[in-house]
């Protein structure tokens, strides 16, 4: 047979006639690679194809490297540009409790605690925003624990809290407003913290007018004079604002307070 008729016997093959990648093996082709395996890992792992393979011609093993290459990319590109970070848990809010200015820590002395859920002692600071606490403790807390560590067992005492800001510190025609009234409080009650006493006004939260600024809450502590009966006036009784206290103190000889502090607060959505 001469030269040419050989020639004209053999060709190369079709494009179509070629064995696609996915019909070479028996077994199927291993499931796609994990998105963390480096390129030529894919590679190598297609090359080391099972027994039971056929042989496959260089050229569909390079366009297998080739659609090896291309999945690793596609899949690699994925992950860096859609797949997000697990979310790492929010560090808990730090709340701050800022401290009194000099002028206003003055009022605070005598070592008497006021005490909150979850603020404790309050005494002689602001009321922080964080955690909601200052609508917590306009709208949903009632009365403090108010803890005396110096009372004497076998005395009766006397609590006042009063806002002299009402309705702002800036114009106060309203001072004092009265928030709380007790007497014949037990000097162990105030040691353990537990007080009970005569209720002349029922506690009534921390309530701040809207774009009234800081607020004063002033808590005295009077020890109560021996077989002193104590009683708000009829006049008194009707109102809580513009109590004049200063009266009242002076009408059942009451003295200076025993211990005072204060904290600061606004309202909630300031």
């Amino acid at each position: 047979m001469s030269h040419p008729e050989l020639m004209r016997q053999w060709r190369r093959p079709a494009e179509a006639e070629l064995p696609l990648p996915w019909a070479v093996c028996s077994s199927p082709i291993p499931s796609p690679l994990p998105v963390l395996e480096t390129i030529s890992k894919a590679t190598s792992s297609l090359q080391a194809l099972p027994r039971s393979c056929s042989a496959v011609p260089r050229t569909c093993l390079g366009r297998m490297k080739l659609l090896a290459v291309l999945l690793a990319a596609s899949l690699l590109s994925t992950t860096a540009h859609g797949a997000q970070a697990p979310q790492q848990d929010k560090p808990p809010q730090t709340c701050l409790f800022q401290p009194l200015s000099s002028e206003d820590s003055k009022f605070c002395r005598g070592d008497l605690e006021v005490v909150y859920p979850e603020l404790g002692d309050v005494g002689c600071t602001y009321i922080p925003q964080c955690h909601q606490y200052r609508r917590q403790i306009s709208r949903a807390w009632g009365a403090p624990r108010v803890r005396y560590p110096r009372a004497e067992q076998d005395k009766k005492y006397l609590l006042v809290l009063v806002d002299p800001d009402a309705p702002s510190r800036a114009n106060p025609r309203n001072r004092f407003w009265r928030h709380w009234l007790l007497s014949d409080i037990p000097g162990a009650d105030l040691r353990s913290g537990d007080i009970k006493g005569q209720v002349l006004t029922a506690y009534g939260r921390p309530s701040p007018p809207p774009r009234s600024g800081y607020h004063r809450y002033q808590l005295l502590l009077y020890q109560q004079p021996a077989q002193e009966a104590i009683a708000l006036s009829p006049r008194e009784q009707g109102s809580r604002g513009a109590w004049p206290m200063e009266s009242f103190v002076e009408r059942f000889q009451l003295g200076s307070p025993v211990a005072s502090t204060q904290f600061l607060t606004k309202h909630y959505e300031d």
